[in-house]
């Protein structure tokens, strides 16, 4: 029986280089974004490379849901989801049978990572409301769904990980703590254009200096997302 890990996580938020972390354990399968298509096709957004990622994948969220849950030999599946692709309409209750975790980021780190790739969001681009709209859905549902924030992972990723771990019900193995670098398998078509970072590296990147500075409009919409991000926040595991 295959434990199936949904990491819901907004853009520029460690989510690939968790991705790896989880691919490197040796018994983990990786799914990386399969609702990318089904969100460009629905929103319209022109994102980097977007004919090409809606030809890499099921254009109907069902198709990418379906093709995602088929049977694995691994015992853990690991599927990293952008919360701002779970659009209007999408069925959430197949969830249900997953282990859900959100993975989180101050507000004023993803915007100025964010922008410096992509010039300035929307917010909905950044996921915040919906990510808190999903993790109370779930939690309404029951059980309330693991936060981890990517500031305590880069700060000391062993005991952060080893306590992911533990919340959901997982051996935690040092294999978790470094990787090959290069391309793998696994990664969106979409790689090419986001991952080179995380494709440079061979584990976390150590911990965070100061937030940045924010002016004008990115400072206003980091401001705006504040909320959304504490509420979250409110049920991150606390790591020693």
């Amino acid at each position: 029986m295959t434990t199936r890990i949904a990491m819901w996580s907004g853009p520029r938020n460690l989510s690939t280089a968790m991705m790896r972390s989880f691919g490197a354990r040796g018994d983990c399968a990786c799914v990386d974004e399969p609702f990318y298509a089904h969100y460009l096709l629905q929103t319209g957004l022109d994102h980097p490379m977007r004919d090409v990622i809606i030809e890499s994948q099921p254009a109907d969220w069902r198709d990418a849901r379906d093709a995602m849950l088929v049977a694995t030999d691994r015992p853990i599946q690991y599927q990293k989801h952008m919360v701002q692709h779970m659009l209007p309409g999408m069925q959430t209750d197949w969830l249900a049978d997953l282990t859900n975790v959100f993975l989180i980021r101050a507000p004023e780190r993803v915007v100025a990572s964010f922008s410096a790739k992509r010039g300035l969001p929307s917010p909905d681009e950044l996921g915040f409301r919906r990510q808190r709209e999903l993790l109370e859905e779930l939690a309404r549902r029951g059980p309330v769904p693991v936060v981890i924030d990517s500031a305590d992972i880069r700060r000391a990723p062993r005991p952060a990980l080893a306590t992911l771990c533990d919340a959901i019900g997982i051996p935690f193995t040092e294999r978790m703590l470094s990787w090959q670098p290069g391309e793998k398998p696994e990664d969106g078509i979409w790689g090419s254009h986001w991952y080179d970072a995380v494709n440079n590296s061979t584990g976390f990147a150590g911990a965070e200096g100061p937030l940045p500075t924010l002016d004008g409009p990115l400072e206003a919409l980091a401001e705006s997302l504040q909320d959304d991000y504490a509420a979250v926040a409110d049920h991150r595991l606390r790591i020693d």
